[in-house]
């Protein structure tokens, strides 16, 4: 099951599109979906995450608390829109585009893959353009 859960005023535009395409992703990547919670929110909620339990003291677009066991796929993946937003203006990419770009980054994570490397980064990337071709 998706869940959306928002601490801000910001709403998805269509929920059941976005949850249906998130679970075909999951689902094409050899996993099982369980229950996969988004809260949207702001910087500053996101920050006191950041702070309270990785111990950064920094903005971010999203944070992921992962509680997949195998390939069976769960988890809290926290998203602040305002952080979104303005990388989609650095970006010079559509806010819609560069918010999915986060919700399938988040679920990418969940399913095994990793960004710390120049290799992981290039093959994360290469997987959330893959899947928002799908979402378009």
């Amino acid at each position: 099951m998706i869940n959306f859960n928002y601490e801000t005023k910001f709403l998805l535009e269509d929920e059941q599109r976005i949850g249906s395409w998130i679970s075909d992703v999951i689902k094409a990547e050899g996993c099982v979906l369980e229950e996969v919670n988004y809260i949207f929110c702001d910087d500053d909620y996101l920050h006191k995450l950041n702070v309270e339990f990785l111990n950064h003291d920094t903005l971010t677009d999203i944070i992921s608390f992962d509680y997949s066991v195998g390939k069976n796929i769960q988890g809290d993946i926290f998203i602040s829109v305002e952080r979104v937003l303005d990388n989609a203006k650095d970006f010079n990419v559509a806010f819609e585009e560069e918010l999915n770009r986060v919700i399938v980054h988040g679920v990418l994570h969940y399913c095994g893959y990793k960004d710390k490397s120049i290799a992981d980064e290039k093959l994360m990337r290469e997987k959330e353009n893959h899947y928002l071709k799908q979402l378009a």
